[in-house]
């Protein structure tokens, strides 16, 4: 690389880096860039000829050869955005994507009309989709269980800098943490990946927590328990979803049926894959 401060330069020089390790290498380059310098990204193409000083060069540098590693940007810059938050992530949770924002609009559309609608959402991880739920819905009583201490923590966090005061976290395996009660929508992004699916090798998914991405040999054993679970501890009319693999929608919504519930479907994200089931309690 040269010596050049000039934010320009150094982002043409850090795609260069990145171009042989990461499909979206300007981008990469432009989001650790603006992290350094605590600014948006539309700050680089104000300032294009903006000097920096030698210190936030060397720290830029040092992230794009910890991204050139293949570290995903999400862990390095710490924030993800999710429906338009600003979410933390740490290396506890899954990188939020945004085909679970599906999940999110299919919840919209089903909660009942009623003066505090009751949502469960399972396995919250950085709680993306209850803290999407809570903003979007401030009259809903949010319950987030998840097993690991750590994503709670951060789960915890993003509901305090997002003043979301109305979601309450529960440490716990899927159902556990939630004994005699009854919500209106359960809802949940579980571990959906088979033990020794090759994905898991790649990409990002390397540094994520395996234990918030397999689920036994086919990938549906946390599908199967929550669909198990579900009725008991839904209302009458009440809607269970789930994401799930690409190619998992027959398999979840034959395990729905067999559980009891109606009005079954599965809903395709913009990519046109089938990436949520949902069902009704009858």
């Amino acid at each position: 690389m040269s010596e050049s401060h000039r934010l320009r330069d150094l982002v043409a020089e850090a795609t260069e880096r990145l171009a042989t390790s990461s499909e979206s290498a300007r981008l990469d380059a432009e989001l650790l860039l603006a992290h350094v310098l605590d600014k948006p990204r539309s700050h680089l193409l104000a300032w294009p000829d903006k000097e920096i000083d030698v210190k936030q060069r060397d720290a830029f540098r040092q992230l794009v050869d910890r991204r050139a590693r293949g570290e995903p940007v999400a862990y390095l810059t710490g924030y993800r955005e999710f429906w338009s938050l600003p979410v933390r992530v740490t290396e506890d949770v899954l990188i939020p994507r945004p085909e679970t924002e599906l999940l999110v609009e299919l919840a919209l559309e089903h909660l009942p009309d009623k003066d505090r609608p009751a949502i469960a959402d399972l396995g919250t991880g950085s709680g993306v989709i209850a803290l999407a739920l809570a903003r979007e819905c401030p009259h809903c009583r949010v319950i987030a269980t998840d097993r690991s201490e750590g994503a709670l923590t951060t789960a915890r966090l993003n509901a305090e800098q997002l003043g979301l005061e109305h979601i309450e976290f529960r440490l716990g395996s899927w159902f556990g943490p939630l004994e005699g009660e009854c919500f209106d929508l359960v809802i949940s992004n579980p571990p959906y990946i088979a033990e020794r699916d090759p994905h898991l090798s790649a990409g990002d998914v390397r540094f994520e927590p395996r234990s918030a991405l397999v689920s036994g040999r086919d990938g549906l054993d946390d599908l199967r328990v929550i669909a198990q679970n579900a009725r008991r501890h839904l209302h009458p009319g009440g809607w269970l979803m789930v994401e799930h693999g690409y190619d998992q929608g027959a398999a979840v919504r034959k395990m729905l049926k067999k559980e009891g519930f109606v009005e079954v479907e599965s809903c395709r994200d913009l990519a046109g894959i089938e990436r949520a089931t949902l069902g009704k309690h009858a």
